[in-house]
């Protein structure tokens, strides 16, 4: 299985392009990872840079801890069923605050994409 760790820092809004090949299909995409003051949360989006579709929008980024917390499960159905693979927000640190990434603790978490993790 191969992840990709995705470089983030607590800046309120990030945004990167990402060359990565869940379950071995290239994919190049656009990843924007925003603060959301008024919820109080980390959102993820992804978009294909290859064909400009957005494929994921706004989705929480919840601390995960087993195969079965996997944030990209729902969108299995995407890129005509391939999927986008697992992605995961773990603990980077033993104790960062709270069970998900805070304002200010979003490096105290690894992002993790890759493979598709079935379980």
């Amino acid at each position: 299985m191969t992840y990709t760790v995705l470089p983030v820092t607590d800046a309120r809004r990030q945004a990167f392009s990402l060359e990565v090949s869940p379950d071995g299909i290239p994919l190049q995409a656009w990843v924007e990872i925003v603060w959301l003051r008024g919820i109080g949360r980390w959102v993820l989006s992804l978009r294909d840079l290859g064909s400009g579709e957005l494929l994921v929008n706004r989705i929480p980024l919840l601390g995960t801890e087993k195969a079965s917390d996997d944030l990209l499960y729902p969108f299995r159905h995407l890129r005509q069923g391939r999927g986008l693979g697992s992605l995961f927000c773990l603990k980077r640190v033993p104790d960062p605050g709270s069970r998900d990434p805070s304002a200010d603790t979003l490096t105290g978490f690894q992002i993790l994409w890759g493979d598709t993790i079935h379980g």
